[in-house]
């Protein structure tokens, strides 16, 4: 089968991937399931990993088949595997768990201590087929279809994680703000706008992305290369500020936002990555405001997800490619040129 592959880092997209001829994964292990992969997101975190940036935190062997957000159709599965049969549409947490350990057991799936990351620690989808196990499958109801779900499996979980935990926290008459209508932004918009009665400001500097956010939901939209994204919250909220941020950029401008745009006691959620936080101390203990880290979401909360996008709540904004188009999609997205999500079709 074919396969986008990883041999060595680099920061030149244009020739990150190459695409290989390589054996075909198959169902040797009684809990495994093949998956025939009809859709595999794009996500930064593909980038960051093509930049060698995940390497000093997690262990890579190269070469690697890159993609984590993998839907498709059921081709093979283990002796033991009762919940999905070949035919089956699914999609796949990128996350293979052991179930055993202290962490699995207590529902903190992505805290697993024996945990296989698709297209970051084994092979991924950005090939023809897919191997993963029956504890990562979720199938997908009827009239959903796996290559328009497929980024959901880490864009929309992840955003779903952080706007799970900040709708938690927010009130009827709170504001929050979601910093970067992309990829993971536009899902998660839409999560807060289904979840909660708070007003919502979208941050960005495309205006493509603006008008995204204005057609999901968005109360108020801020462009910073126009206006002063301190003044706008201040002014939006009466010099309150908002309950709960979502910053899906994640780089040291945003994250220096927090002390005048997040309300005393609020949260600045960090979902995009790449950045640093540089406050002094005494900022955090005078708004006693919180920075909170958001990974993956877990198994439960996919499928929670997956309930609001077959209700109609959460819609995906994609375009697609061919697999022969990878680096072509790694170079549109480092040059912030893909509005939503995209979509490789192996």
């Amino acid at each position: 089968m074919q396969a986008a592959r990883l041999h060595e880092y680099t920061d030149d997209m244009s020739e990150g991937l190459t695409i290989d001829e390589v054996d075909r994964p198959a169902a040797t292990g009684p809990d495994d399931v093949i998956v025939e992969v009809e859709g595999a997101g794009w996500c930064q975190t593909d980038n960051h990993i093509i930049e060698g940036m995940w390497a000093e935190y997690v262990p890579q062997e190269l070469p690697l088949t890159l993609g984590h957000e993998n839907a498709g159709t059921v081709v093979e599965t283990g002796d033991n595997v009762d919940l999905v049969s070949p035919g089956d549409p699914v999609i796949c947490h990128p996350v293979q768990t052991c179930g055993t350990c202290r962490p699995c057991r207590l529902g903190e799936t992505m805290y697993c201590e024996n945990d296989a990351f698709n297209g970051l620690t084994t092979d991924g989808g950005f090939a023809e087929y897919l191997h993963t196990s029956e504890r990562s499958v979720i199938p997908l109801p009827s009239g959903v279809e796996p290559i328009d779900i497929a980024p959901h499996a880490d864009a929309g979980i992840t955003a779903y994680h952080a706007a799970k935990k900040a709708v938690a926290d927010l009130n009827p008459g709170d504001h929050a703000v979601v910093i970067g209508v992309g990829g993971l932004g536009h899902i998660g918009l839409q999560c807060l706008d289904a979840m909660s009665a708070a007003r919502i400001t979208a941050v960005d500097l495309k205006e493509s992305a603006l008008d995204l956010a204005d057609g999901y939901g968005a109360d108020h939209l801020v462009n910073p290369s126009e206006a002063d994204v301190a003044d706008e919250i201040e002014g939006l909220t009466d010099g309150t500020g908002a309950a709960q941020v979502l910053d899906f950029v994640g780089e040291d401008v945003t994250t220096a936002y927090a002390p005048e745009i997040t309300a005393a006691g609020g949260d600045h959620h960090i979902i995009g990555y790449g950045g640093h936080v540089h406050e002094p101390s005494q900022a955090l203990v005078n708004g006693e405001f919180s920075f909170v880290g958001n990974i993956v979401g877990r198994y439960a909360e996919l499928q929670e997800l997956v309930a609001l996008v077959e209700q109609g709540d959460v819609d995906l904004h994609t375009s697609r490619y061919d697999l022969g188009e990878i680096n072509t999609v790694a170079e549109k997205l480092e040059h912030r040129e893909i509005d939503g999500r995209a979509v490789i079709t192996p």
